[in-house]
């Protein structure tokens, strides 16, 4: 897909939402990434929510040596999404991945704290070089609508809606094959 700013970015990536959980796990999940990166999977989606931070450590330990390879996505709870809460979620985030920048950074879904406060903290991030778009996840209709009024909201990169294959049995498999 393209984005605004014209620069195109995957429309698929590798998720991982439930890594970083399992310290036994760690390898395989760092393997994973390394495997789809050589497989042309650049774009990595990650959050701060996903094992309290220990996804991006997973994916900071993944691309050590190879951040440039990959497009990194992250995302704040909109718990800690006022202004000042967003900037410091960031730069946790950007502690846990081991690197000086985000390539896109989302409201994970709305939450208390009004999209003002939010979208300047974005623009914030991006003034500061920490974040180079921002965006939204799990918005619906209603709360776009809401975010077009916000001042500054015509940065807005994406938003992202959740697309995966559900670890509750075959019948969410696409991939029969590869077990």
């Amino acid at each position: 897909m393209t984005l605004p700013s014209g620069e195109s970015i995957p429309v698929l990536g590798q998720g991982t939402w439930g890594w970083g959980e399992d310290p036994g796990r760690r390898g395989d999940e760092v393997a994973a990434l390394h495997a789809g990166l050589e497989l042309g999977m650049t774009l990595v989606d990650t959050a701060e929510m996903y094992a309290d931070g220990g996804a991006e450590e997973v994916v900071g330990e993944a691309l050590a040596g190879r951040r440039d390879e990959a497009f990194v996505v992250s995302k704040v709870l909109p718990s800690h999404a006022s202004r000042s809460g967003t900037i410091a979620a960031c730069e946790r985030s950007l502690k846990r991945l081991g690197t000086d920048r985000i390539d896109l950074y989302l409201l994970h879904w709305q939450g208390r704290y009004p999209l003002q406060d939010t979208v300047a903290a974005f623009h914030q991030l991006v003034e500061d070089g920490k974040i180079r778009y921002w965006g939204v996840s799990n918005f619906d209709h209603r709360a776009l609508a809401e975010l077009q009024d916000v001042p500054g909201s015509s940065g807005l990169a994406t938003d992202q809606v959740l697309y995966n294959l559900s670890r509750r049995g075959p019948e969410y498999d696409l991939l029969p094959w590869c077990k």
